[in-house]
């Protein structure tokens, strides 16, 4: 048990830390984004083996509430970070794709 527990302990530190590495280098707001994700999943996983070794259970609301956190979170950031174009994300009638066309065939002076 004590093997497993090591190796565990050590990828998680492991995930950890490269997920703190790629905050920091981002490049985007979502990188970071799922890099704390990443992180914070690290966190609960040590919370968990640390709980599985000593057998304690009161560190279970520790984790829903960290888990809910980071959870709305990153539900948060993808709402705000998400900005879908005009006209995509929904299904356009035949009118309408006919006149984007046109439209698209005006601006360009195609008329074939």
């Amino acid at each position: 048990m004590t093997v497993v527990a090591i190796v565990c302990g050590a990828l998680l530190a492991g995930a950890a830390i490269l997920a703190l590495v790629r905050a920091e280098r981002g490049p985007s707001m979502l990188d970071r984004t799922i890099a704390l994700d990443v992180f914070v999943t690290a966190i609960v996983g040590a919370i968990v083996l640390e709980s599985a070794l000593s057998g304690r259970t009161d560190t279970l609301p520790i984790l829903v509430v960290l888990s809910l956190v980071a959870f709305v979170g990153s539900v948060t950031v993808a709402r705000f970070a998400a900005v879908e174009p005009e006209g995509e994300g929904r299904v356009r009638s035949v009118e309408e794709v006919a006149a984007e066309e046109a439209a698209l065939q005006r601006e360009t002076g195609d008329e074939s």
